[in-house]
């Protein structure tokens, strides 16, 4: 995997990425909020050698820091574009954790044509039909509630509460460690990651899917309400969804064999559209 940088107004975005073979689909995988592209090693590791694949590390996140807190999700999905565009990447399948699920939907919204894959891994729809008043309301307030915990006990639930795995509990708890000392930047990212998903869901935009697709949800996900929209989301469109045994909210670390194997069967979909 070859590390490159793309520069925003905002700040520089890290990336890694195998050789591109043009013309072929790429895996686009989009780590969740906090994480960084450590969260895919397993599936890097498994397709590198097979596939075109893309991964990065989110604006703010990890090597994508120093950043500006001044973009929304609409504009991460922008620039991904743009580094796609800038990288030969013509057939992108979006596989994304969590907030990387919402960034696709956001990309899907922007580029209905150019998506021709997209799996949902414990994220959850974007559309604003899914949520409560007072679930936008608390989103928009997190970053006090992230600043005034300790940071101890973040990094406890940070690690125990996404993971039921030992690989997926000592993989976010070295994630994690990337801000231990500055919990203000941490705190920023979280916040800053709610609010902006709020205001997405706000804009009550169709967000629709109009590629092959696949949600997948850990059965002991405990983040949020993630299996309640996961149920509505398949429910609503028929996307189908696949409930991965034994794996919390980060069920690629937790049974990453399963959720590579998902992975593949999509790809193979995709090559024959």
């Amino acid at each position: 995997m070859i590390e490159r940088t793309y520069e925003t107004a905002s700040g520089t975005i890290h990336y890694w990425m195998n050789i591109i073979d043009e013309g072929k689909a790429t895996l686009v995988f989009l780590p969740g909020l906090t994480a960084d592209h450590r969260l895919f090693n397993k599936q890097i590791e498994y397709f590198e050698n097979k596939y075109n694949v893309f991964v990065w590390d989110a604006p703010a996140h990890a090597a994508s820091w120093p950043f500006e807190f001044n973009f929304d999700l609409m504009d991460k999905a922008r620039w991904l574009k743009d580094i796609l565009t800038k990288e030969k990447i013509e057939m992108p399948v979006i596989v994304g954790q969590f907030m990387g699920g919402y960034v696709g939907q956001a990309f899907a919204e922007l580029y209905p044509d150019a998506l021709k894959g997209f799996i949902s891994i414990d994220s959850a729809p974007l559309q604003r039909k899914y949520v409560t008043g007072i679930e936008i309301w608390l989103l928009k307030r997190m970053e006090p509630v992230y600043f005034y915990y300790p940071w101890k006990s973040l990094l406890k639930s940070g690690t125990k509460g996404v993971a039921v795995s030992e690989y997926g509990r000592k993989l976010m708890h070295d994630i994690m460690m990337v801000y231990d000392g500055d919990k203000k930047r941490y705190s920023q990212i979280s916040g800053h990651g709610f609010r902006m998903l709020a205001e997405a869901m706000e804009k009550d935009l169709p967000y629709a899917i109009h590629c092959p697709a696949l949600l997948i949800c850990g059965e002991k996900d405990k983040a949020g309400s993630c299996i309640r929209y996961n149920k509505a989301w398949h429910k609503n469109t028929n996307i189908p969804l696949y409930w991965i045994e034994d794996a919390g909210h980060n069920s690629n670390t937790d049974k990453p064999e399963i959720v590579n194997q998902l992975i593949e069967n999509l790809m193979k979909q995709v090559a024959l559209v």
